[in-house]
């Protein structure tokens, strides 16, 4: 983004510039604005869910809202419903009631430790949650 020239003697607005050059690579994640606003999201959807054992409520819900911030930031935006569904669709939560504790093992531990919601985040490809009926580009 390119800002105007600068007054005489004043120095330009560096908090209007962005990196020349993002820095990428595993652990890294995909920034995009009012990504926390997933989590809120997350917490209001998944606790319409019934588990079969209630804990698994906050690794779960942590899970998800770091799938739909991922799918937002993909695509350069903030995290919508949509893209919460779209978290929830990929792992077949809102598919079962009660959801087992198969279905949540995949989320074990991730309201506990950023390293492994890092992984957990990661490993989830970009392209899955992209494409198909819930495209990223029409959830606006």
């Amino acid at each position: 983004m390119s800002t105007a020239t600068p007054e005489l003697g004043r120095r330009r607005k560096v908090g209007l510039e962005g990196p020349q050059h993002r820095a990428s690579g595993t652990g890294l994640g995909t920034p995009a604005p009012g990504e926390g606003y997933a989590l809120t999201m997350a917490d209001r959807e998944c606790k319409k869910l019934t588990f079969e054992h209630a804990h698994d409520l906050e690794d779960v819900t942590v899970g998800v809202a770091g799938v739909a911030a991922k799918r937002a930031s993909v695509v350069s935006r903030g995290p919508t419903l949509s893209d919460v569904h779209v978290a929830m669709d990929v792992f077949g939560l809102r598919d079962a009631t009660p959801i087992s504790r198969e279905t949540t093992k995949p989320f074990c531990g991730l309201a506990h430790s950023y390293a492994a919601l890092r992984r957990f985040v990661d490993a989830v490809s970009p392209v899955l949650l992209t494409t198909g009926a819930n495209d990223a580009a029409s959830s606006h």
